[in-house]
């Protein structure tokens, strides 16, 4: 008897008759314009062109979302998309039952369906390099001190978007505690880990912005982007122990203790307690 176990069975979105506005969708959504309003009030801090913000919209929108189609391609499916290649570029899959847009047999869209964090991880950063010396003219650490806050605000709600869709859950709490993720079609109490990846983020936020607003560490150049690395990558590591595991194979790296997302979670931390603890001067 689940007595103290939830339920978790919602609607896909909300329903406007003529278009479902998925819940996924609207997190993404809401992520983006609030980021984008916190950041404007950083740049006028900051003195920096309100305008520059169009810009880095296009450069964190594009690279997460490359970002993240390679990592899931690389770090979690390349058994499969190895001989799917053109699966990782277009949004389609090979079914000989169906045809593509009633005209190519064989194929159907299906949207892109991988996503992974870790890719973002890297293409962001790589992207922020780009955007802060060609638009800031300023150190590459400079923007990801700033931009770290707005993506530990992003995580938060992305998270809540995966327990809206009943995915990413944790294992069996073994107790009646937990949620049964009914759409998923599960009849045991589950570890909600969406929604403690998704707290864990939300305090994270707050943490760096009273770093931001109320401390003089945004002058140390690298030190709000090293603890947000160190913080948020910690968390995945030790959240991923209730997690299921995502893929069925190469989850299992290191002493079958480890999954991929821990391994990958190791070196991210390592570069956070470095940005943290060198020795720099401080920006103007």
């Amino acid at each position: 008897m689940n007595f103290l176990a939830v339920e978790w069975n919602p609607s896909i979105g909300i329903d406007l008759g003529f278009f479902v506005v998925r819940w996924y969708s609207l997190m993404f959504v809401v992520a983006f314009l609030l980021g984008l309003r916190l950041m404007k009030k950083i740049y006028i801090e900051d003195k920096i062109p309100v305008e520059k913000l169009d810009v880095i919209f296009m450069y964190v929108f594009i690279s997460m979302l490359i970002g993240m189609r390679l990592g899931d391609v690389f770090f979690y499916s390349w058994d499969y998309y190895q001989h799917n290649l053109i699966e990782i570029i277009l949004p389609i899959k090979k079914s000989p039952q169906n045809s593509l847009f009633g005209i190519i047999k064989g194929w159907k869209f299906t949207g892109y369906t991988g996503f992974a964090s870790h890719g973002a991880a890297i293409g962001i950063p790589i992207a922020m390099y780009f955007y802060a010396k060609k638009h800031l003219q300023k150190p590459w650490l400079f923007i990801l001190d700033r931009l770290g806050i707005m993506v530990a605000l992003a995580g938060f709600f992305i998270r809540f978007g995966n327990f809206f869709n009943s995915e990413i859950y944790g294992k069996e709490t073994g107790s009646n505690f937990g949620v049964i993720f009914t759409k998923a079609g599960e009849t045991v109490a589950r570890h909600p880990t969406q929604l403690y990846e998704a707290f864990s983020y939300l305090i994270l936020f707050f943490v760096l912005w009273n770093l931001y607003w109320k401390t003089t560490k945004k002058l140390q150049t690298g030190y709000l982007f090293g603890v947000f690395m160190v913080a948020l990558w910690s968390l995945r590591f030790f959240i991923e122990f209730l997690k299921e595991p995502q893929v069925d194979t190469r989850e299992d790296w290191v002493f079958n203790a480890l999954n991929t997302g821990q391994v990958l979670s190791i070196p991210l931390v390592l570069i956070g307690i470095w940005l943290m603890f060198r020795k720099t001067a401080e920006t103007k």
